[in-house]
């Protein structure tokens, strides 16, 4: 997918869909760094890649995370959600020890909510540039 804004197809369909994404921490504690981001970015992608998705624009500070995903209609984002956090969560705790102590006693890095928004009236390059704008630790 070279221009983010083209009309993809399926078997029985045409579509242009993207949400907005965001995962905050639990009890928002400070938990990433750079290389923290990094990391949950490649898992994401690899997560996202498994449902057809595209992650176009990745980026958070050290608390929350925002993404910009292309998916196809026969994806229930609640589903794609569970498994980017799940993965993420289950995939940092074991190649960071040292995160565990943000885990608490349910084993969890991320916060039980998140928030989802269709993206289709604003234009792709003004939430690209939003999620680029992100206040990102060094």
């Amino acid at each position: 997918m070279a221009d983010h804004q083209e009309i993809r197809t399926g078997r029985h369909c045409t579509f242009a869909l993207h949400a907005h994404l965001v995962f905050v921490t639990k009890f928002r504690h400070k938990v990433f760094n750079d290389a923290h981001l990094r990391r949950v970015e490649e898992i994401m992608r690899a997560v996202a890649e498994d449902f057809e998705c595209e992650i176009v624009e990745f980026n958070g500070e050290n608390n929350h995370v925002h993404l910009l995903v292309n998916f196809p209609p026969k994806v229930a984002l609640s589903k794609l959600v569970n498994s980017l956090k799940g993965v993420s969560s289950r995939r940092m705790r074991q190649e960071y020890p040292e995160l565990v102590r943000h885990y608490w006693r349910a084993q969890k890095l991320w916060s039980g909510s998140y928030f989802a928004g269709s993206v289709g009236g604003a234009p792709i390059s003004v939430l690209r540039q939003y999620i680029e704008q992100q206040n990102r630790p060094a």
